[in-house]
């Protein structure tokens, strides 16, 4: 793993959040995006070298849908940058981690992705990512 890509933050009104966050870190999101296979709105901030990604559900059955009724709005996962994400998911399920996808798929902001479960890693969600080239 490079370095953390960024930082998801689930949220129930991404047009109120980004408000809050435009205010929080005096700058504008640089970019939203709907992820339909994920069921989900994004809008991404760049905080020097950090990203935070906010995340609103578009389906009532989304996993940001199911997280924010069981656990409220708050910090659903981590991301971090990897230079070959099939090299690293074959790595982390040597290690006996749970990878929630068999294959990495297109994520938001130009993005593979593929999580790990949170029971694997002291209740955080992990996600992969590598730059689509």
């Amino acid at each position: 793993m490079n370095k953390i890509e960024h930082i998801g933050i689930a949220v129930k009104n991404l047009d109120a959040s980004t408000s809050i966050f435009e205010k929080l870190f005096a700058q504008k999101a640089y970019k939203r995006e709907e992820v339909e296979s994920e069921g989900v709105l994004t809008e991404f901030f760049q905080i020097g070298p950090n990203k935070i990604e906010l995340l609103e559900s578009t389906k009532a059955d989304s996993p940001i849908a199911k997280f924010i009724e069981k656990k409220g709005e708050g910090i659903h996962h981590i991301a971090f940058e990897v230079t070959d994400i099939y090299a690293e998911m074959a790595r982390l399920a040597s290690e006996g981690f749970t990878l929630l996808n068999k294959e990495p798929k297109k994520g938001a902001d130009n993005k593979l992705v593929c999580f790990v479960h949170p029971k694997d890693a002291n209740g955080v969600l992990i996600e992969l990512c590598q730059e689509i080239k």
